[in-house]
């Protein structure tokens, strides 16, 4: 499913469908204002840092994830996930090599490939598991409404093209509780894009941020592929597709065809037998992204080339200074 469009229109013209909806999304906050409130069921003997979001969908949480694996080190870092997707609900820790993104969520596969990685639908018992296995520092992949566990920092991801759409709840926006409230629980702000989307951002959000903002960008991770006159047919399961075909363009790949799948649709052999007819039929090379190359079938993993992305940071003084303070 993708976003409608008018949960991108200016909060101050937000359209009739948004208006219409409002009520709808009060209540959805409300409740959600209710959950909140309620204390942790669980306060663990290690740091937890959730990575959290404000928006529905995606935002840049797992690179987050990854980047934080890289900068946490050598700590032992586990991750806990709810493991979107999947079939087993947890506590379990993912095999890489065993499991497959219907077990456990493509999500949680990708990042076990960089630390332990736990998934859990209970998040508390999915935090007391990866304390009982050694975990130093937990980092909570999503959760940031889910107050189940006590938190000892919490970031907020957002995408600085999309900022916070039109500033509504669900489903009159693309927000599950208010800009104001969910910031007045973040530790750090935390927006991902371009020099040119952060700049966007800024102008339109920034008078409501009251948090440190760190900023970051996604950058392409050499893999000796030259993408330059490249032909090639690209598809996507992720939040917004429409991103990782501009990244395409950028590195001057020639993009024959773009095929956006809704979040986390699982790549059936029917499906990737379609899209590889239709490539070979424009003659061009099928390409996709990392989290998405977790769910390609087997017989399709050497037939698929994956484009993998890092996180950045631009100035990270305050989250430099917040992880010193739980290391």
């Amino acid at each position: 499913m993708r976003a409608p469009s008018f949960w991108q229109n200016a909060p101050d013209a937000p359209g009739w469908q948004a208006k219409v909806l409002s009520p709808l999304g009060a209540i959805y906050a409300a409740a959600t204002a209710r959950r909140i409130r309620q204390a942790p069921d669980y306060t663990p003997r290690c740091p937890v840092i959730c990575i959290g979001n404000i928006n529905a969908g995606g935002t840049g949480k797992t690179p987050t994830v990854i980047a934080l694996i890289e900068r946490l080190r050598p700590m032992n870092v586990h991750v806990v996930s709810r493991g979107h997707g999947g079939r087993e609900t947890g506590p379990i820790r993912v095999n890489e090599r065993t499991h497959k993104a219907t077990d456990v969520g493509d999500e949680p596969l990708l990042i076990a490939a960089f630390a332990p990685t736990w998934i859990a639908k209970d998040r508390a018992e999915g935090v007391q598991a990866a304390e009982e296995d050694g975990a130093e520092i937990i980092l909570l992949d999503d959760g940031f409404q889910n107050p189940s566990v006590a938190k000892s920092l919490s970031i907020v991801v957002v995408d600085a093209a999309l900022g916070f759409g039109n500033g509504r709840v669900l489903p009159a926006g693309p927000l599950r509780e208010p800009v104001e409230q969910g910031l007045k629980r973040a530790d750090i702000l935390l927006s991902i894009g371009d020099e040119k989307s952060q700049a966007k951002f800024a102008k339109g959000w920034g008078n409501q941020i009251a948090v440190p903002h760190v900023t970051a960008r996604l950058q392409t991770l050499e893999t000796g592929i030259n993408w330059k006159g490249q032909r090639v047919m690209a598809f996507a399961g992720i939040g917004y597709p429409e991103k990782f075909f501009a990244t395409l363009r950028g590195l001057g790949a020639e993009l024959l065809r773009a095929e956006a799948l809704t979040d986390h649709q699982p790549l059936t052999e029917p499906l990737m037998k379609r899209l590889e007819i239709e490539a070979l039929a424009l003659s061009a090379q099928l390409v996709t992204t990392e989290k998405d190359a977790v769910r390609l079938p087997q017989s399709f993993r050497q037939k698929v080339l994956t484009l993998p992305v890092r996180l950045k940071f631009d100035d990270d003084t305050h989250l430099a200074a917040a992880l010193s303070r739980l290391s």
